[in-house]
């Protein structure tokens, strides 16, 4: 496992690749990742054939580009490919024309709003093509000129070309993985030529909680957790598609985006809205920032959770953002808006809410009548710890399997590892058994 100085510097080493959704750079982002990621997580790189049904999409093809540009017919080179590969749109058709400006404008696209930024389109599934560059650029360029606009590209549906990829770690609790508690999906999309925040942010962010949940993982009996990487929704989708059979053992979700940038972190919800999973984000979003940002699901920043939340899958998915942000798709997507202390925070944010959700579940009693806790080494002394002392009685009329541990936590007022640490001794001694998370997924 490789080392790094900083999530910054991490970022750093993936920005330069053109990452869309197949192509050799995506290929060399996930070896990256990869060589980053412990051991022990079981990283593994899997392959989808292009042009193979998906449930209603079909995988794309691996997009390769040997060389753009744009240039006038008098030999000026007016954008290249080699320079930025936000100057050609991305999956642009393989074109070599010779044309008017009146003709050449139709496939110019620029930014308003950041008019020394090159913007970032794509045209997966529209068989177009086109280049991209600053307005300043586009507004001093002459009309009266001839232009001549060359993009050598191709679309391989060869699986031995590298077909289309997606990657993913599990990282397993304590004495491993228990199977009636299931998994935990993070998630964070790698597609995104050039842009930093959007999402390399989130990667990074995902390959730090890896590493932190392998070093120190979650108590025994707790969920285990992936970690997944891949292009924005086609990447889920693909992946899901071909293993219908992990769903039933999801238990909830996070998506991690834009998280780089100087914007207060926002809390996305689940699309039940108050589900347990909502309920713990919140309770550690109000206690690290008391007020912030929230929207319902999908309405501030959508992603991912469309699908692991979406029709047919339906796992409770949140998400953590700080869009939105004005470089948005630029090259003003960069490392000058990046900021350690925003990278770590959304980092150490995550981890609470993972720790706590993933290390919940439901006590059921075994005991009739009050448990005689000083014989069993359970009563807690006044002196030591009085509002645990007070909350004993409460604490234990709630284990009939109908809350879960940060549920008795939240009703006695008390913080959840306290209670979950007392509960612990019962669950020890035999008085409880603990009851999985149920799962909420949908399998058709």
């Amino acid at each position: 496992m490789k080392s790094y100085s900083s999530l910054k510097s991490l970022l750093g080493e993936l920005l330069p690749l053109h990452r869309t959704l197949a192509s050799d750079d995506m290929e060399k982002t996930y070896e990256i990742i990869g060589s980053h990621l412990p051991e022990s997580s079981n990283y593994n790189i899997e392959t989808f054939t292009p042009g193979k049904q998906v449930w209603t999409w079909r995988v794309p093809e691996k997009y390769i580009v040997h060389e753009a540009y744009l240039e006038t017919t008098s030999g000026k080179r007016v954008v290249d490919f080699k320079d930025n590969p936000l100057h050609i749109i991305s999956y642009s058709l393989p074109v070599d024309l010779t044309l008017t400006w009146d003709e050449l404008q139709l496939h110019l696209r620029y930014s308003e709003k950041r008019p020394n930024a090159i913007p970032w389109e794509f045209k997966y599934y529209e068989r177009d093509w086109g280049f991209c560059l600053t307005k300043q650029l586009y507004d001093s360029l002459p009309r009266d000129a001839t232009y001549r606009a060359v993009i050598r590209s191709e679309f391989a549906s060869d699986p031995a070309q590298g077909g289309f990829r997606v990657a993913s770690a599990v990282v397993h609790p304590e004495r491993g993985p228990d199977p009636e508690a299931g998994e935990f999906i993070l998630l964070s999309h790698t597609c995104h030529p050039m842009q930093a925040n959007d999402n390399l942010s989130g990667v990074v962010v995902e390959m730090e909680l890896a590493r932190r949940f392998a070093a120190n993982p979650l108590p025994p009996g707790s969920m285990s957790l992936r970690f997944w990487f891949g292009p924005e929704t086609i990447g889920s989708i693909a992946y899901l598609a071909h293993h219908e059979d992990l769903i039933p053992s999801l238990r909830g979700g996070m998506f991690i985006d834009s998280v780089g940038n100087d914007n207060g972190l926002a809390l996305q919800h689940t699309r039940q809205g108050n589900h347990l999973l909502d309920r713990v984000a919140l309770h550690v979003m109000k206690k690290h920032f008391g007020e912030f940002r929230r929207a319902e699901f999908a309405q501030l920043a959508a992603n991912d959770e469309r699908v692991i939340n979406g029709p047919g899958v339906n796992v409770p998915c949140m998400e953590l953002t700080r869009f939105p942000y004005p470089e948005y798709h630029t090259t003003d997507d960069n490392l000058d808006i990046m900021h350690e202390p925003m990278l770590v925070e959304a980092a150490d944010i995550a981890e609470e809410i993972i720790r706590i959700y993933a290390s919940n579940y439901i006590p059921k009693r075994t005991f009739r009548g009050p448990v005689f806790l000083s014989g069993y080494g359970l009563w807690v002394d006044w002196r030591e710890n009085w509002a645990l002392n007070r909350a004993i009685e409460k604490i234990m009329m709630r284990f009939e399997g109908q809350h879960t541990i940060f549920d008795i936590a939240e009703q006695v007022g008390l913080d959840y590892w306290i209670v979950r640490e007392y509960v612990e001794k019962f669950r020890v001694k035999g008085f409880v058994m603990p009851l999985a998370i149920p799962s909420e997924a949908q399998t058709a």
